[in-house]
């Protein structure tokens, strides 16, 4: 994750500079929301490659390797799987609460990280994707056993069966998720360069609080959908 981080910070940095230039460029809000969609997509990817990267290194190293190397996402899973089953008697709906409550305070810390240190909500969503990757990982393992049980040979098809099984369970409600907390952290990031700029009290700050603020808005709508997806569409898919 460390080294994730290292090498993806100084790129973002300078992704989120040019986006808050493009500001100053474009003086219609909606033209600035589309270019924004551009390097929320190719965030979006990135995550989507740091997923599968740790998914494939947790399935394919040998099982005392991946012990040590994701021994914090495993027991972070852990914890996640007993609040899990110590609410599992609960309704639906506080599931729903207590989802959206938790995705809503990574969104706020991808703001506030973002805010002091420019891309540095960059940590919390690679460690987002060790996470998701190693619970991936473990329901390819799992699930690869029963395979070879049940068809007596193990295939790289049948790899990529489950693969794709698990990326599906997980990367449902976990792209709207992504999407949000990139939303965010540009958002904050689009503050931290504009303060840096010495740009607070002009109209070009103005307008970047305005900005950031639908940019907020559409954070938090994107996380109740991804709760949504979670508690009522990927159960029923999986």
């Amino acid at each position: 994750v460390f080294l994730t981080v290292l090498a993806c910070v100084p790129f973002l940095y300078r992704a989120m500079i040019r986006e808050e230039k493009m500001e100053m460029r474009v003086k219609d809000e909606t033209k600035i929301l589309q270019a924004h969609s551009r390097i929320l997509k190719f965030l979006i990817f990135l995550f989507i490659g740091f997923v599968i990267a740790f998914s494939l290194w947790f399935i394919f190293l040998p099982a005392s390797t991946v012990d040590i190397l994701f021994r914090t996402q495993m027991n972070t899973i852990s914890t996640i799987n007993q609040v899990t089953q110590v609410t599992g008697a609960a309704s639906s709906t506080e599931f729903l609460s207590a989802i959206i409550a938790n995705n809503l305070k990574v969104l706020f810390f991808c703001l506030f990280f973002s805010f002091f240190y420019g891309a540095g909500a960059i940590f919390i969503l690679t460690w987002n994707a060790s996470v998701i990757a190693a619970a991936i990982g473990t329901f390819v393992r799992n699930n690869l056993g029963a395979y070879a049980q049940q068809i007596g040979l193990i295939k790289a098809a049948g790899y990529l069966h489950i693969l794709s099984l698990g990326m599906l369970r997980y990367m449902t409600h976990g792209i709207l998720e992504i999407a949000a907390y990139f939303i965010g952290a540009l958002a904050g990031a689009l503050i931290s360069v504009a303060v840096v700029h010495h740009d607070l009290g002009t109209d070009h700050f103005k307008i970047i609080m305005k900005d950031t603020a639908i940019l907020i808005a559409i954070a938090t709508l994107v996380i109740l959908l991804a709760g949504l997806v979670e508690v009522y569409v990927t159960p029923v898919i999986i």
